[in-house]
């Protein structure tokens, strides 16, 4: 793939024919503020979430950083026509563009990456040429939607699996196409503990993990040598790391006994063997009958790896299932399900059921004279419209030590020094609630992570994930539910509430 795709060109035409009215209308440096935020949480039909996860923020610096326009990027400018076969695009705003084409005059202020997040809240603030911070939209939702999609989906995995579960990341053979990597980094930021992506995991400080396919198995039975002695040639060449697919020919009658025969052997070699896997048929049931064998056998302490189509809700039900039906068969069901692993694929890298997420990029302010103008859009879906002007976003914690709100605020308000707080329902008038700051505790949630160039250094895998896993943990448990979540707050300080229902007010009497 040419890098002429993964550069700034990574975009799509109509920012660049703004930024060339911009251009012509000489407004292309007037200072302007865009806001990054998704509308609803990700709704998967049967079940919802109560919350987002945020990532993809250091692949978008990381882009920033080399995405300009040279002299290839300026050619394929050049040879756009219009219908009457001119230009599309102007010589004196090309050279514009080879001088000013990139990001160093904006202003970026985040949430951090892997932090629980809301509808509404804006996550990134986009401050800086109105020409330049417009050519910056179609690259940051590309980046930031998927990964935050993905990051949430993984997130309510690990609700499901439960905190001390082991969930692989399966899914890069399912991804679309080039998003593959993205899906990985996002799955281990949200939940998962390994990923089989070689690459990326490698990139990410961590070694890939895996087991076999049944193409071995089926090789093998094909040569005539069997799924015992398929089983065999895999222990012998990773004695220390046995994990073996025990579904290609019949579980509970061929596979789960030839395993058994293949860890008997290992363990007389002075090996310990990992698992085996289940790829089909009743997950639940089979892991019960599974852990039956194997306990009887002396191996209790082999894993069980699960995998076929599983999310957050199947691993919600096979949990149920075992402990519904694992007593029949003599079988501890809490010390069953602390031995699963689950092998999540296509459902996690897909965000099955809501395959895209509804992030958007809208400017809310103008500077003109020195002075910042506040913009809003109206519309008649209540949702789509703007919390207009220059923000700040808070997080408030209750007396419990709980997130009990996200508060927006005009840029100049400090909350932290006022004794009690309104906050405001978005676009409900009257509803409200009052809250004593004694008592609470509010955090600012942005800071500056580029400033013309990067501010903000890549960060490690793990201090992402702790950053995630405190977030969660602060989430009170009806906000965390994997059906029909609670909804969390967020709330608009009174001086905001009042600027946008002012500017609505003027904006429907003018029609």
């Amino acid at each position: 793939m040419s890098s002429l795709t993964e550069g700034i060109l990574l975009t799509d035409q109509y920012q660049l024919t703004m930024a060339q009215v911009y251009f012509r209308l000489g407004i292309h440096e007037k200072p302007a503020l865009f806001e990054y935020f998704y509308r609803k949480n990700p709704d998967y039909g049967q079940h919802q979430a109560g919350y987002g996860v945020f990532a993809g923020l250091d692949p978008l610096l990381e882009w920033m950083e080399t995405a300009r326009f040279g002299t290839e990027e300026l050619e394929v400018l050049r040879s756009h026509k219009t219908r009457a076969g001119k230009p599309l695009f102007g010589s004196d705003f090309l050279a514009w563009m080879g001088r000013n084409g990139s990001f160093d005059g904006l202003t970026l202020r985040a949430v951090a990456e892997g932090r629980v997040v809301h509808p509404q809240v804006p996550l990134v603030a986009i401050e800086g040429p109105l020409a330049q911070a417009q050519l910056l939209e179609t690259a940051l939702l590309n980046k930031l939607n998927f990964e935050t999609l993905i990051a949430t989906k993984s997130s309510r995995i690990r609700e499901a699996a439960g905190p001390a579960a082991y969930i692989l990341d399966m899914g890069l053979r399912r991804a679309a196409s080039g998003a593959g990597n993205a899906a990985t980094r996002a799955a281990l930021i949200g939940g998962a503990n390994r990923s089989s992506n070689v690459g990326m995991s490698h990139e990410l400080g961590l070694q890939a993990a895996g087991t076999h396919a049944h193409s071995m198995v089926q090789a093998f039975m094909a040569l005539g040598m069997g799924e015992l002695e398929a089983f065999r040639a895999f222990a012998e060449v990773y004695p220390d790391d046995t994990v073996l697919l025990v579904d290609t020919v019949d579980v509970l009658e061929s596979g789960i006994p030839n395993a058994i025969k293949v860890f008997e052997e290992l363990k007389r070699k002075g090996h310990r063997p990992i698992g085996i896997r289940l790829d089909s048929g009743d997950l639940a049931y089979l892991s019960i009958r599974a852990a039956q064998m194997l306990d009887k056998a002396g191996f209790a302490d082999v894993s069980i790896v699960l995998s076929s189509e599983l999310d957050e809700l199947v691993i919600w039900q096979i949990h149920t299932q075992i402990r519904e039906e694992a007593p029949r068969y003599g079988v501890d069901a809490d010390a069953l399900i602390k031995r699963l692993v689950f092998g999540v694929g296509t459902r996690m890298v897909t965000s099955w059921g809501q395959p895209a997420l509804n992030g958007v990029y809208k400017v809310v302010a103008v500077q003109d004279g020195g002075e910042w103008k506040p913009a809003i859009k109206v519309s008649e879906s209540i949702e789509k419209v703007l919390n207009p002007g220059r923000k700040k976003v808070w997080r408030l914690y209750d007396e419990r030590g709980l997130a009990s709100a996200d508060l927006l605020t005009l840029f100049d308000e400090d909350p932290r020094a006022e004794r009690s707080l309104t906050l405001h329902h978005p676009s409900e008038a009257g509803k409200l609630r009052k809250v004593n700051v004694e008592v609470c505790r509010l955090e600012p949630l942005h800071a500056e992570v580029w400033l013309g160039k990067r501010l903000l250094e890549p960060q490690p895998l793990e201090v992402l994930r702790e950053r995630h896993r405190k977030d969660v943990e602060l989430l009170d448990p009806g906000v965390r539910r994997l059906i029909n979540p609670h909804t969390y707050h967020v709330s608009l300080s009174s001086r905001l509430w009042q600027l946008k229902n002012q500017m609505i007010e003027a904006l429907t009497q003018g029609e």
